[in-house]
């Protein structure tokens, strides 16, 4: 038998040749694939409720270990971002994406495992059983992850409340317009916990910290220093505002008799101490608590205070009591009296301040004398004599306001005060050779003045020298004139035009003595003056 290709055949077993050799046989047929179990709802009941556990213990019966792992590491996740709690909780894209991926994962679950035998346990009703049981721990997880996050949350408003009462404990330790935005801040920290964290312990502990903000916040007042008190006691009154009457209970009126004592103390300090800020204190006393018993004691203050000041009158300075008095009655008239029922005795109050001041005048106008000051002295005692028709001063006052006007260009005529004496064996005649009528003023052992008519036949003169020489000297005219008896000694005149040319005063010092007849002249030059 030959091996090789004989009579053209193809090769080994050739099915074309009739040669015979070895033949390749074919593979054995694959053993059929088994049936799919029967249709079981009750396993893919089970397979959903084990994945809705989160672990994906249905997918690991049925044996579908990838769709597990997905499910244990998208639970992994959300323990990582949920622990340890905080008072956010798990960010809601995260939490609605993990429970998404759940549902799924049930539907999934149950659709592989309608017809996919379990591992274990071998029944389903089993399976079912075991996946009730499992849910608990999710939701039994879920209930400790809210417990858990609802305790950070309470820590973080304790922390808030301890924050806040930091900022009242500092703020105590600083002046109250320094301290007053930290107040505020604590405040609505107070607020906030009240109202929108009712049910908290922070907020069951707010209370007790609304005491101890009160007594910090009207601490100036404890001490008395009450015109510091003020402000912060008006604060506090704002606070019911804020957090409402029914959450602060007694505190709600807590600062107004404080506030009522505050403003009738700092009010009488600063009105001994000639403080005009006394009457914005008295004010808002009568308008927010006029029915109050300090609001009563106003009247009384400002009576004793206008007594002092009228003593200072007979003092060193009463220029400064009369100024003190004007001030009195300005303050006293503007205070809101009607509610409090004051409005008669602050009326009477005021004008008694008011008669005072004007009195006082005359006592201020002496003193601006003796010092000096003849402007004022002037102007002071003449308000006097306008204002005093019958006071006995008043012939003295205008005595001294001519002395004034003469020392005003000759100051040694206001070394004496002036007296009301008059007269004197000594005649001075007083000629006006001057087309302007004048008024002559003269002081010394007595003080007087008269007024002379212009001369209708006088003309001014070229120069002082050429008046001195032929002023008052024409027989031909008649000449306005006029004699005064005076005393001997030193007296100071003074010749005031009264024309309007605008010509300036001319003076003369005078010594006189018995025996002479003394004649003044009143001429006018290009500048107004005199001869003798």
């Amino acid at each position: 038998m030959s091996w090789g290709p004989q009579n053209g055949g193809t090769g080994f077993g050739d099915p074309g040749s009739g040669n015979t050799g070895f033949a390749v046989p074919p593979p054995p047929p694959l053993p059929p694939s088994p049936p799919p179990a029967p249709a079981d709802p009750l396993r893919a009941v089970a397979v959903a409720l084990l994945n809705l556990g989160g672990l994906g213990l249905g997918y690991a019966l049925i044996r579908r270990w990838a769709a597990a792992a997905v499910c244990w590491t998208a639970t992994g996740v959300l323990l990582l971002a949920a622990l340890p709690a905080d008072p956010d909780g798990v960010p809601g894209g995260l939490l609605a994406g993990y429970l998404a991926l759940l549902g799924a994962a049930a539907v999934h679950g149950a659709v592989r495992g309608l017809r996919t035998p379990l591992s274990w346990p071998p029944r389903p009703p089993v399976a079912v059983l075991l996946g009730l049981v499992l849910l608990a721990v999710p939701a039994g997880g879920a209930a400790a992850y809210t417990g858990a996050r609802d305790e950070a949350v309470e820590r973080m408003l304790l922390d808030r409340l301890d924050r806040a009462d930091r900022l009242v404990r500092t703020a105590g330790s600083k002046p109250f317009a320094a301290a007053e935005p930290d107040y505020r801040e604590a405040l609505a920290v107070y607020r906030d916990l009240s109202a929108g964290h009712p049910g908290s312990r922070a907020a069951g502990r707010v209370p007790d910290r609304l005491e101890t903000y009160y007594e910090t916040v009207g601490a100036p007042y404890g001490r008395k220093r009450y015109c510091d008190a003020i402000a912060p006691l008006e604060h506090l009154r704002t606070v019911p505002g804020t957090m409402g009457g029914k959450a602060l209970g007694s505190l709600a009126d807590w600062p107004d008799e404080r506030l009522a004592t505050s403003l009738y103390e700092c009010g009488a300090e600063e009105l001994g101490d000639g403080d005009d800020g006394a009457w914005e204190k008295f004010g808002d006393l009568l308008a927010d608590f006029p029915g109050s018993p300090q609001a009563q004691k106003v009247d009384s203050a400002v009576a004793a205070t206008i007594d002092e000041a009228a003593e200072g009158l007979k003092g060193d300075d009463p220029c400064s009591a009369v100024e003190r008095l004007r001030a009195i009655g300005t303050g006293v008239a503007g205070l809101p009296g009607e509610e409090a029922g004051l409005a008669d005795a602050l009326d009477e109050n005021a004008g008694r301040a008011d008669r005072s001041a004007r009195s006082g005048a005359y006592a201020c106008g002496v003193d601006r004398y003796r010092d000096g000051r003849f402007d004022e002295a002037i102007e002071t005692l003449n308000d006097f004599v306008d204002t005093h028709k019958r006071d006995r001063n008043r012939a003295r006052a205008q005595k001294i306001v001519i002395a004034a006007e003469i020392a005003q260009e000759i100051p040694e005529a206001g070394r004496r005060l002036p007296t009301t004496a008059s007269g004197g064996s000594i005649a001075v005649t007083v000629k006006n050779d001057s087309p302007e009528k004048i008024r002559i003023l003269y002081t010394g052992p007595v003080t007087g003045s008269f007024t002379l008519p212009a001369c209708d036949d006088c003309s001014t003169y070229p120069s002082a020298l050429t008046a001195g020489s032929q002023a008052c000297k024409d027989s031909g005219k008649n000449y306005p004139q006029r004699t005064v008896h005076l005393p001997a000694g030193t007296t100071y005149f003074l010749h005031k035009p009264m024309g309007g040319s605008g010509a300036s005063p001319a003076t003369d010092t005078v010594e006189l003595d018995h025996g002479y007849i003394y004649t003044e002249c009143a001429y006018t030059t290009q500048s107004f003056g005199f001869g003798s």
